[in-house]
């Protein structure tokens, strides 16, 4: 069929037969712009429809809208994670808009079920609202864009809220992660993608058979989109070559070892690959944790005093852990990779495959880095 996706990411995601759902944060961006058009044109849209990172344009009901008397304009998106066991599936993210001066920019706020960030090593400055980044970026594009096509100046508080959202919250790692108050605005994506284990590793398998029987050679597992980008920036590689692996290394590794391709890439972000580097193949955050105490250890091997050594132990995230060793001179990054790289050969067991290792942070910036290295280097 013309047209047809037949390897990579989009057809792991169709093999699975699953219903994709939808972050925290492309909820909130659709109720942003819901509500700032409402603030500028006194009509809801409904449904709303936004514009995704990779270019989807879904559309969203909104379940709850409110023009407040001091100029602030309310709308509400209720979370659909599909068939993701999400915990925030059925939650109510409501985005309260107003008007700011002209110069002001877009100014986030954390209402009521949304937390803030307290402690270092999160991808946000502490004191600051827990909306990452790329649901950050959405929104005031969203706006920029809205500003643009009815006339206003973009200029705006926006203060999201999750109804219940501190109930929710207890059942993640927010409240140990230091983030307090509510949930985190999540998402690179705009898509939650399900990840049942059975069917998902059953699109690994057919992922590395696609790969194979179109000649690849190289092909690269990626935990998610993010890492996914880098290993096609760093190699070229096409999309037929590109495994979703999401938290699932074991799967891959044990398939490749059956059916060895020449060469494998494991890109992934520094905190689910340290539990690679720690003999974890199941990288899922409900079923392995980062190691401090590993890392501290990995540290000293790269030249850390016990002072540095003490404070990777006690950090509060990996990130904060690899931040705590740069700022030291101590290649945490590159030690991570070193070693889920042997870990990685250890479980291919002898099979003729290269294995290299790219670390990221959440931004996609590479922060450790494996060279090739096979099974005759590896001793096995």
């Amino acid at each position: 069929m013309a047209g047809q996706v037949t390897g990579g990411r989009a057809a792991q995601l169709a093999h699975t037969g699953m219903r994709h759902g939808w972050t925290t944060g492309a909820c909130a961006t659709a109720a942003t712009t819901a509500a700032y058009t409402a603030l500028l044109t006194g009509e809801f849209p409904d449904p709303v429809t936004i514009t995704l990172p990779k270019g989807q344009t879904p559309a969203f009901a909104l379940a709850a809208e409110r023009t407040h008397g001091d100029g602030r304009v309310m709308a509400a998106i209720v979370k659909d994670a599909g068939d993701d066991p999400d915990v925030t599936h059925g939650a109510l993210i409501r985005s309260t808009v107003r008007a700011l001066p002209p110069g002001s920019g877009v100014v986030f706020r954390a209402g009521p079920g949304v937390g803030t960030v307290t402690r270092p090593g999160l991808p946000l400055p502490v004191g600051e609202p827990a909306i990452n980044p790329v649901p950050r970026q959405m929104m005031r594009d969203h706006v920029a864009e809205t500003a643009a096509r009815l006339g206003g100046t973009g200029d705006v508080e926006i203060e999201v809220s999750v109804d219940h959202g501190e109930e929710i919250a207890r059942s993640t790692w927010n409240p140990r992660l230091g983030i307090l108050g509510g949930i985190s605005i999540l998402g690179t994506t705009g898509i939650v993608v399900p990840y049942s284990c059975s069917a998902w590793i059953d699109s690994i398998r057919r992922g590395v058979d696609v790969a194979r029987a179109a000649g690849r050679t190289h092909v690269a597992g990626c935990t998610g989109s993010t890492s996914e980008k880098v290993a096609v920036a760093v190699h070229g590689l096409p999309e037929d070559a590109l495994l979703d692996m999401g938290d699932f290394a074991g799967a891959v590794l044990k398939y490749v070892r059956r059916h060895p391709v020449d060469r494998l890439t494991v890109a992934g972000g520094f905190a689910k690959l340290s539990k690679l580097a720690a003999g974890h193949l199941d990288l899922h955050s409900a079923r392995s944790q980062v190691d401090k105490g590993f890392l501290a250890e990995l540290a000293r091997r790269g030249g850390a005093g016990e002072e540095l050594a003490a404070a990777v132990a006690g950090a509060n995230t990996g990130l904060d852990a690899l931040q705590r060793c740069a700022a030291e001179g101590v290649p945490l990054g590159d030690l991570v990779a070193a070693t889920a790289r042997d870990e990685a050969l250890a479980v291919l067991r002898g099979a003729p495959v290269t294995v290299d290792v790219i670390c990221i942070d959440r931004a996609g910036t590479i922060v450790g880095r494996a060279e090739p290295r096979g099974p005759r280097d590896h001793g096995i």
